[in-house]
């Protein structure tokens, strides 16, 4: 039976991250630097627990304005810095409801930078080996983040998303141009399908492209984020895939 890990970004400010924690495996807390803060930290964890979910940070350019959405120019010392006090606060988090932190999942602009720049890319992994090098690293699937964690020795867990549009070089549209997002849960949830079982999307012009998925992003800020992660959830289940957090 084939087993994949779905992941959401949660703790980012909107309601509905109790419900989407009945569809998901793993979670990626928001922490503080592009939304959330220390009590939304704590809820997100508290019930992530509950539900024996597996909890990850999710640290961004310090951006709230543009919810980590901008690309920043930071030099790797102060890019590190940024990057382990967010992921240090989670942990401390953690602690206080016995949890341990499973992975590391960048945000946004960090997320996308670190897929083509070798430089943010192997700083992030740096900061993931100093803290644990147990963590898994979670990065999109064939891009350079991947290949500098490994180069730095980490576990890592290659990416896919069921809600965005996927270019013929496996990269992800931009959210600035058309086809950037699906727009019905049939489709995230065929894309999805595709993913886990065949290790293939269509990109926004039609090629197929491979790609390997260790792990499917479902995002909590849509609008119809649980009809998503339900729809995605229901078909994956249909077709024998068993969904499983991928430090268990």
């Amino acid at each position: 039976m084939k087993t994949i890990d779905l992941n959401c970004d949660l703790g980012e400010g909107y309601g509905s991250d109790a419900e989407l924690m009945n569809f998901v495996s793993s979670v990626n807390v928001a922490c503080g630097y592009h939304a959330g803060d220390e009590e939304t930290m704590r809820t997100t964890v508290e019930l992530a627990a509950e539900k024996s979910i597996a909890v990850g940070a999710h640290p961004s350019y310090p951006d709230r304005a543009n919810f980590g959405r901008s690309q920043m120019e930071i030099p790797a010392r102060e890019l590190y810095d940024i990057v382990s006090e967010q992921i240090r606060k989670l942990a401390s988090i953690c602690v206080e409801f016995g949890v341990k932190i499973s992975h590391v999942k960048p945000h946004g602009a960090l997320y996308n930078r670190s897929a083509s720049d070798a430089d943010v890319a192997a700083t992030i992994a740096s900061v993931v080996r100093d803290i644990d090098p147990e963590l898994i690293l979670y990065g999109l699937s064939g891009s350079v983040s991947i290949i500098e964690a490994k180069e730095a020795g980490l576990r890592t867990a290659s990416e896919v998303f069921a809600d965005r549009g996927y270019r013929s070089d496996g990269s992800l549209v931009p959210r600035s141009e058309p086809g950037a997002l699906l727009t019905t849960a049939a489709d995230a949830a065929d894309q999805a399908l595709a993913m886990a079982m065949d290790g293939l999307v269509i990109s926004v012009t039609g090629e197929q492209v491979a790609v390997e998925s260790d792990t499917i992003c479902i995002h909590g800020d849509g609008q119809f984020a649980v009809e998503f992660a339900s729809a995605i959830r229901t078909t994956l289940l249909k077709h024998n895939i068993r969904i499983h957090p991928l430090n268990a």
